[in-house]
């Protein structure tokens, strides 16, 4: 790919915050020709566009955080045609007391993004922001139930045996059940009875959000199989992880290849080799969630699927371990969906 400096005469770098926004507008020289804050609002918006008319036609702006603090000004530009480039946090000084500032940041990410020989493209919104929303709002349900489950068992643990008699040997499933519909003695001491209310909120939150996590997953459903059902067919995939791949990829060729999507996805090895060596190491960068997504496919195929125990059973054969093939499963699969997300089949 040519470096931007060959296609555009000005580059504006913008740090972004919450409440304010400051770019600077360089040339392809790395010289800063204008600099300006504007708050995050239209009109702050529209003051940066005018920054932009006062250099250059021939222009990117390269954002620093497009899908976080940036997200409504990537949006605004884009609705007007102009050319948005994502950069993730550039490159600070490493010595001591290094210079910050608002506008030395901005003009760090204008120089950064002339620098990279592959640029990246922010996420989409529509289908994928609405997929991120609803996976941000159903992990909190989960992780909320999850803690509270915890409190529960910890609090039965030391709560007097009237309770405690009446949930000793149960199920976490039957024990919330018992706990929300527990009714207060008067009779009871302090200690029990207070305790007894607490088991009651505490069930009766976890029952809550489960059902909010239900209702989210059956909206990511909904979301998936409107926007991509085959990846529904695939073995190893349902609707959380297909959520989850789609909101990593986002839209047809901002991923440039299948290998670019495996390090974004934590599966490609990174080279290690040095001398007479020739070795790789674990990936342990890249989007988790996504990596985690992989992972999960993985597992499913290891269990159920007969093509994968045939792969497995012929990589053993060559030495491998269980780990090993695992991680090369992972490679494949990576692949696999890159190519699917890439090309979609046709419906009649």
């Amino acid at each position: 790919m040519a470096m931007l400096a060959d296609i555009v005469d000005v580059v504006i770098g913008v740090d972004t915050h919450k409440h304010t926004h400051t770019a600077a507008a360089v040339n392809t020289a790395g010289a800063v020709l204008e600099h300006v804050t504007e708050a995050t609002d239209p009109d702050g918006y529209a003051a940066l566009l005018a920054l932009a008319d006062r250099h250059a036609s021939l222009r990117v702006w390269a954002i620093e955080g497009a899908n976080s603090y940036g997200a409504g000004l990537a949006r605004f530009l884009t609705d007007r045609g102009e050319w948005v480039i994502e950069l993730d946090r550039p490159a600070r000084p490493t010595r001591r007391n290094g210079a910050k500032s608002d506008q030395i940041d901005a003009v760090r990410a204008a120089r950064d993004a002339l620098a990279r020989e592959h640029l990246t493209v922010p996420r989409g919104d529509n289908e994928r922001a609405a997929l991120a929303a609803r996976l941000t709002a159903r992990r909190s349900a989960v992780e909320a139930a999850t803690d509270a489950q915890r409190q529960l068992h910890a609090l039965v643990v030391t709560a007097p045996e009237v309770l405690r008699g009446r949930l000793r040997g149960k199920t976490t499933t039957e024990m919330i059940r018992v706990c929300a519909r527990l009714r207060v003695d008067a009779r009871w001491d302090l200690l029990t009875r207070e305790t007894a209310i607490v088991l009651r909120n505490l069930a009766q939150r976890t029952r809550h959000l489960h059902t909010e996590a239900r209702h989210h997953e059956h909206a990511i459903l909904t979301i998936v199989r409107n926007w991509r059902p085959d990846l529904l067919n695939v073995a190893g995939i349902g609707p959380i992880v297909a959520a989850t791949v789609l909101c990593a990829w986002s839209h047809p060729g901002r991923i440039r290849s299948d290998a670019a999507f495996a390090m974004l996805a934590g599966t490609a090895p990174i080279p290690a080799s040095s001398g007479l060596t020739n070795r790789h190491r674990l990936n342990r960068s890249g989007d988790r969630q996504l990596n985690r997504a992989i992972h999960t496919i993985m597992l499913t195929r290891w269990r159920l699927d007969p093509a994968t125990h045939a792969y497995a059973a012929h990589r053993r054969t060559q030495g491998k371990t269980d780990r090993e093939i695992k991680r090369c499963l992972k490679r494949y699969i990576t692949r696999q969906l890159y190519r699917q997300l890439e090309n979609p089949p046709t419906t009649p």
